[in-house]
């Protein structure tokens, strides 16, 4: 990041502070306000950090205006296209594309770290059966670090790089057998003659009994999911995996307090909701009545899975998403299934109603993944934990950058403190 010629001018009681402004190579122009507590005694105030850049980062870039999504200067669609996930974690891990040869080391080094460590079953059988697989996922994560202790320490690039490989192979391993242990079955071992995605399916839906072979459009969809979910800038999760990770905390335990963050419903439990949304409204004939409610200022409900936060005009990676939904719900002949014939009509008129479209409320990323992971089988309560093994990469990317930058600092946001001022106290027996 360089610094312009420009300068923004703050005038505070009669004083005037000269605050340098810094150029990204994209997006908007940032007013650096690092000296100005030790220069004008004042703070900033920014509930959320809407307005205020925490770091600076070359992984991931999100253009809301336009809908662009770019990871390393790579546009998404292109990626989720031509690509592949595993390609897609070299080049976030790496600031650049793999040749052949360094593409063949990453896929062999990625999956021949796929099995956990076999004392971790024992973590799963503490965990009553009903237990959210995202409950299951934030424990056993966070005891990876009970495992591995040599890739623990954070200022051996070694060991961060170990670790890294560590985190993205056992992720898919550890979702997995959090699904099994839910459903009772037993736990499927990941095969080295499987790819990233093909292995996931076959270890969540695999059983000793008998042969299965995952359909190659089903391990492409999946693919996809993972690739268009592997990272997106500094949102909630990504932030609290650096803000963690600004103490010195090992890895594994950066990485569990990302997925706990992670379960929200307002990150990523978003396609959890929608699919709830979607079975509350039930036939296509209730849609009408909840069409109204949305549109209705008073009426509390929302429609989930519409519109973005930070995407003002369409979602970049909702447009690939839909194509894998229509693919995998050809493949599998599910169009009677009452839950995707209402998203299918849902879709439908929020393509074509005059109040969406103005509204720019499109159907998002989480509308398709969340119609594709139904379509797979999979229960709602796994769609946050797949966007969780889908986002490791990210975090991971994030956290890396973080510790190889010379300025960075431990995390400590300052506040807007409203309480009672000093007081004395007061004995118990005089109030």
């Amino acid at each position: 990041m360089a610094e312009t010629a420009k300068t923004a001018t703050l005038t505070l009681d009669g004083e005037t502070y000269e605050l340098p402004v810094l150029s990204p190579s994209a997006g908007p122009d940032v007013v650096d306000i690092r000296k100005l507590y030790a220069q004008a005694d004042v703070f900033t105030y920014d509930p959320g950090f809407t307005s205020t850049a925490s770091c600076e980062s070359a992984i991931t870039f999100i253009d809301g205006d336009k809908g662009e999504l770019l990871y390393r200067g790579y546009p998404i669609d292109q990626l989720a296209e031509k690509s592949h996930y595993l390609e897609v974690c070299y080049l976030l891990l790496n600031g650049e594309l793999p040749n052949k040869t360094e593409l063949e080391d990453f896929e062999y080094r990625i999956t021949r770290h796929t099995m956990v460590h076999e004392q971790m079953h024992n973590f799963f059988r503490g965990f009553r059966r009903d237990s959210h697989p995202m409950a299951t996922m934030v424990g056993v994560v966070g005891a990876m670090s009970a495992f591995y202790h040599d890739s623990l320490d954070i200022n051996d690039p070694w060991q961060r790089e170990v670790a890294s490989m560590r985190l993205i192979a056992k992720l898919p391993t550890i979702a997995a057998m959090a699904y099994k242990y839910s459903v009772g079955q037993p736990f499927v071992y990941p095969r080295n003659d499987l790819g990233y995605a093909e292995n996931f399916l076959n270890m969540c839906f695999s059983v000793p009994a008998e042969p299965y072979k995952v359909e190659p459009a089903l391990a492409k969809a999946m693919d996809r999911i993972f690739t268009l979910h592997a990272d997106h800038e500094q949102n909630a999760s990504t932030s609290t995996v650096r803000l963690a990770g600004s103490s010195g905390a090992n890895p594994f335990a950066c990485i569990a307090a990302g997925i706990a963050c992670l379960w929200g419903p307002a990150h990523g439990g978003a396609n959890q909701a929608c699919l709830e949304m979607l079975r509350e409204i039930g036939t296509v004939d209730q849609i009408p009545e909840y069409i109204a409610r949305a549109k209705d200022k008073n009426d509390p409900f929302r429609l989930m899975g519409f519109g973005h936060r930070v995407y003002k005009n369409f979602d970049p990676r909702a447009k690939v998403m839909k194509e894998s939904a229509d693919e995998v719900l050809d493949l599998l002949g599910v169009h009677n299934n009452e839950t995707l014939q209402v998203a299918k009509e849902l879709e439908r008129i929020a393509l074509e109603d005059p109040y969406f479209v103005e509204k720019k409320l499109y159907p998002n990323v989480d509308f398709y993944s969340g119609i594709i992971l139904e379509a797979m089988g999979f229960p709602t309560s796994m769609f946050t934990p797949i966007f969780a093994l889908s986002r490791t990469v990210g975090w991971i990317s994030q956290w890396k950058e973080m510790i190889e930058d010379p300025t960075n600092k431990i995390g400590r946001p300052r506040q807007l403190y409203t309480g009672a001022t000093m007081r004395d106290y007061v004995d118990v027996s005089k109030r």
